[in-house]
């Protein structure tokens, strides 16, 4: 409900002319980032679950079985990537349809791809923080270091990793209207995406599994965020995982976007 309240003193500031395109994208970054803020469990959903495992897998005593401490990085950031995307975006794009935040933001000067590019704005820019914080705490807990070319790297690779989970969330709330539903489904999907990722460099199932998580989506996303970390050339696995993240993308926003709904009447 902010949100339209927001747009509607937006409107009423420019005292009877349209609201330009960049007051109507500053009013929703602003409203978005403001409601993400003073939500705790979203924040602590950012930032805990990723640490959390990042320390867990170096503690472990078999945590060289699931690769080198870049792969537990990378799985570390991709953990967190779908924690704000499949869990955390659903919720909050679920819940403000059936609120009726929607219906209220189309009747404002704001277009809707405005609406949609705020929200995933918010979600990068949380992934990104989340992705800060764990490098931080990977060159204290693994002692991964890299050079100011690779940290660029790897946030873009952030970037661009997000549009594959930010595809599945959009998927889900695009196929499913009821928020209860949406949390369950969110939840189960969840957990097998980034399990998968999580075996996709070790053969501690079979080489079989192994390549079944490689290039499942939270394995291609693994593989891809650690091929940036690594000082070297990509590999073709690394190529692989890009396209594979291209393909993934693709079909779970274009899913997304076909059948999404803007009200649950």
């Amino acid at each position: 409900m902010s949100f339209a309240i927001e747009m509607s003193n937006e409107a009423s500031a420019t005292l009877g002319r349209p609201p330009t395109l960049s007051g109507i994208l500053r009013a929703l970054l602003q409203a978005d980032l403001t409601v993400q803020l003073r939500n705790g469990q979203a924040l602590l959903l950012t930032f805990f679950p990723p640490l959390a495992v990042l320390y867990g897998l170096s503690a472990g005593k078999r945590g060289v079985q699931l690769g080198s401490p870049i792969v537990k990085v990378s799985f570390a950031l991709t953990l967190g990537i779908a924690l704000i995307a499949i869990l955390g975006y659903t919720a909050s794009v679920a819940r403000d349809r059936e609120l009726g935040v929607f219906q209220r933001l189309r009747v404002t000067p704001a277009a809707t791809w405005t609406i949609m590019v705020s929200r995933l704005a918010v979600q990068i820019l949380s992934m990104l923080a989340m992705s800060v914080v764990v490098l931080v705490a990977a060159a204290v807990v693994e002692k991964v270091t890299l050079d100011p070319a690779a940290y660029l790297l790897t946030l873009l690779a952030v970037i661009f990793s997000s549009a594959v989970f930010l595809g599945v969330g959009q998927a889900l709330v695009g196929l499913i209207k009821s928020v209860d539903t949406v949390n369950a489904v969110g939840r189960l999907s969840f957990l097998p995406l980034v399990a998968l990722g999580l075996f996709g460099h070790s053969d501690i199932f079979g080489t079989t599994f192994e390549t079944i998580s490689r290039w499942s989506p939270g394995g291609a996303v693994a593989t891809l965020l650690a091929g940036a970390i690594q000082t070297a050339p990509w590999s073709t696995d690394t190529w692989g995982a890009f396209l594979a993240s291209v393909l993934y993308a693709v079909v779970f926003a274009g899913v997304g976007i076909r059948w999404f709904q803007w009200s649950t009447r």
